[in-house]
């Protein structure tokens, strides 16, 4: 798969983007399939955990326990992105007034869109972060084919329109719970190096390829990496 194997323009930030062919298999029946029964069993076995974590996102204080956003999907379509909520509700306010206070602050947020001391987040939403814990509710976008297990990051519009030329490519998949991006570093790499993994990701697309992304994502979400 070329996306496992380009790792040295995967972690430069001017890494071109690979425009090649898409694989028809990205949209296919095989990859739907393993998304349907993987979702299912893992919201079944996975049931007491989540009542758990509602439970405790809904003491943490107000607002809702799932956090709905509006997300780039398929084919040019949006959907309604599930996680549980890590924020606090005046979010965009506590953002805005460390941005306009602390230049290093605004500096990395227009660089990585994270930050490592983010104003806007829950006690509780931090240890949901870092253990990505809040992606479960990821699993009911997958049933309902708005994602996939793996695939490129989901994004906002203004994300995509600063994917230029890959935009194409972004749009030819569905989105995923985990992906090149969440296994090669996560928050710790830079647009333009996001933009490449996702472009990687989907030009050297194979079933294989995901199950591999799969098996990386396990010791990742374990060692907390790239995660704040």
């Amino acid at each position: 798969m070329t996306a496992l194997v380009s790792l040295s323009n995967r972690i430069n930030p001017t890494a071109s983007v690979h425009t090649g062919p898409v694989s028809p298999g990205l949209m296919g029946t095989p990859k739907r399939a393993m998304d349907i029964l993987f979702a299912l069993a893992a919201l079944i076995f996975l049931a007491p955990l989540l009542a758990a974590l509602a439970i405790m996102v809904k003491l943490s204080g107000p607002g809702p326990v799932l956090f709905r956003h509006r997300r780039c999907g398929a084919q040019g379509q949006h959907f309604t992105l599930l996680k549980f909520r890590t924020m606090h509700v005046d979010a965009d306010t506590r953002l805005d007034d460390m941005l306009a206070l602390d230049q290093d602050a605004h500096a990395a947020w227009h660089t990585y869109r994270k930050l490592r001391v983010d104003p806007r987040v829950t006690k509780l939403g931090h240890f949901l972060r870092r253990s990505s814990l809040d992606e479960l509710p990821q699993l009911i976008n997958v049933l309902r084919g708005d994602m996939s297990l793996v695939g490129p990051r989901p994004i906002v519009d203004e994300e995509l329109a600063r994917f230029g030329a890959a935009a194409d490519l972004y749009n030819a998949a569905r989105p995923g719970i985990t992906g090149l991006w969440q296994t090669s570093g996560r928050n710790e790499t830079d647009f333009p190096t996001r933009v490449a993994l996702d472009s990687d990701y989907v030009t050297g697309w194979s079933f294989a390829g995901d199950v591999k992304i799969l098996l990386r994502t396990i010791p990742v979400v374990l060692a907390a990496k790239g995660a704040y």
